[in-house]
């Protein structure tokens, strides 16, 4: 009573190809694939990998700032 017997797995077999048709299984099994492809890569990519994407070497870095030192005396400001 607990477990199916090969009847019911060929009748349940029987609807799902009737409801799906040949041709639809396929294309179903398919889509899973790409899937799993996708969250694989998308995955991989979490690792810690850097992606080509992420960076850019066709900027310039900006150019170095340069500063100088200006002593001021408190007579020159009378």
């Amino acid at each position: 009573m607990g477990s199916f017997s090969v009847w019911h797995w060929l009748i349940v077999l029987v609807i799902v190809l009737v409801l799906f048709g040949r041709g639809k299984i396929p294309e179903l099994m398919g889509d899973v694939a790409k899937g799993i492809k996708s969250f694989k890569k998308g995955m991989a990519d979490e690792d810690g990998t850097p992606r080509p994407a992420d960076h850019d070497t066709t900027q310039d870095p900006a150019p170095p700032v340069h500063t100088r030192t200006v002593d001021h005396k408190a007579d020159e400001l009378k």
